[in-house]
């Protein structure tokens, strides 16, 4: 009996190995793309919807938030519970006060039916229905004797009050000398807002919750009675007051 010699263009396990080859070439490049497709998608939606990175590029916040830090921006809890006083927040400056694009980074002083007012080199609040409120600012930065900065008018008409309307909030930097913000531009509507700010992640000895102040008087404890005109604080020490 003969037996004929294996043909390799006809024996079945030969031919599937060349051709399955290239199929898992392919395979393998239609993963990575999916998967980098997905990576894509995920990150979108988290920095859209979720959270976003933000670099501090300005010293407004100072001693706070310093320049150079990063923190990450909430955009979930906003959703569900507004800004509230005390409130650190990312937003895009109102037309006209853009910085090259940068969003600004200030704290939340005011919310929807507050009245604000400087008084003294000090903030008022008073909450719809409500009595003024001198806010107990421990955050602001401080001058050369160490005593914190007072809060001044920052515009041309030299504005101290401010009645913040519906679906808007009052800002300010707690590096009160040098901050832009609304006492320059006035309270800024909601959809500015890009979110509130959350962790300071960078630099690592700096790490840690951006945490919102409790303001006494405004939320249950006893406010405090509104000086009248004649009093005044004292102003030395300060440049350029």
């Amino acid at each position: 009996m003969t037996y004929a010699s294996p043909d390799p263009a006809r024996d079945g396990a030969a031919q599937t190995s060349d051709t399955s080859a290239p199929r898992r070439g392919l395979g393998c490049a239609l993963e990575v793309v999916e998967t980098l497709v997905l990576t894509l998608v995920i990150y979108l939606l988290i920095h859209n919807f979720i959270a976003q990175p933000f670099e501090v590029e300005q010293n407004s916040m100072v001693p706070t938030i310093l320049e150079g830090e990063y923190v990450l921006i909430d955009k979930v809890s906003p959703r569900f519970s507004d800004y509230q006083r005390g409130d650190i927040v990312v937003f895009n400056p109102p037309v006209g006060y853009s910085e090259g694009g940068v969003p600004f980074i200030k704290r939340v002083i005011g919310i929807p039916g507050d009245t604000v007012r400087l008084l003294n080199g000090h903030v008022f609040v008073t909450p719809a229905g409500g009595a003024a409120v001198r806010l107990a600012e421990p955050y602001i930065n401080t001058d050369i004797k160490n005593d914190p900065e007072l809060t001044l008018p920052r515009d041309a008409q030299g504005t101290t009050q401010w009645t913040v309307a519906a679906g808007s909030y009052f800002v300010m930097g707690d590096n009160r000398t040098v901050s832009q913000d609304s006492r320059t531009f006035g309270p800024i509507t909601r959809n500015l807002i890009i979110g509130r700010a959350w962790l300071r992640y960078f630099p690592l000895n700096r790490i840690g919750l951006v945490r919102r102040p409790v303001y006494a008087g405004l939320e249950g404890a006893p406010s405090s009675p509104l000086p009248t005109a004649g009093a005044r604080a004292p102003v030395a020490g300060l440049a350029g007051s």
